[in-house]
């Protein structure tokens, strides 16, 4: 259930809503989560557009763009982490229309500490979230056990 915050100058992307829907997915896939309500209207993207002048490296250059993705503590292996980096690069890459943005695009992983995960007014620990998952895909299979 991840926040994937996304820095870049004003007019970098022509359409953030589908680059904001594009990076969601792309982290859940990278998790492997099942595709349901929980982490489907939990997973949600940023974008943030910044005055050319509010960020620079040490060049002056400003065709820089930042993705922080928070996930609850230990959500992403090695493994995962490597695909979240490259999948959500190619995303702003794609979106930006500028295929060497990829050199210039940074990607912070941060995992919130355990209880540090809150929704719906609560703060949920690992345990609470495959509770809440489990009881989903539970009340799922019941339903369409039922149809039949």
């Amino acid at each position: 259930m991840p926040m994937i915050d996304v820095y870049a100058v004003e007019g970098t992307f022509d359409d953030k809503h589908a680059l904001a829907k594009d990076l969601a997915a792309a982290v859940m896939r990278c998790e492997q989560v099942p595709n349901i309500s929980l982490f489907s209207t939990n997973t949600a993207a940023f974008i943030h557009d910044l005055p050319a002048d509010s960020l620079s490296n040490v060049a002056g250059d400003s065709n820089y763009v930042r993705v922080q993705v928070l996930t609850p503590v230990g959500v992403l292996d090695r493994t995962k982490q490597l695909g979240v980096v490259k999948d959500l690069t190619d995303i702003v890459a794609a979106a930006a229309g500028d295929p060497t943005l990829t050199a210039r695009t940074w990607v912070l992983l941060t995992e919130s500490p355990e209880g540090g995960w809150g929704v719906s007014g609560h703060a949920n620990t690992g345990a609470d979230l495959a509770a809440a998952a489990r009881a989903e895909l539970t009340a799922i299979a019941a339903k369409k056990s039922g149809a039949k």
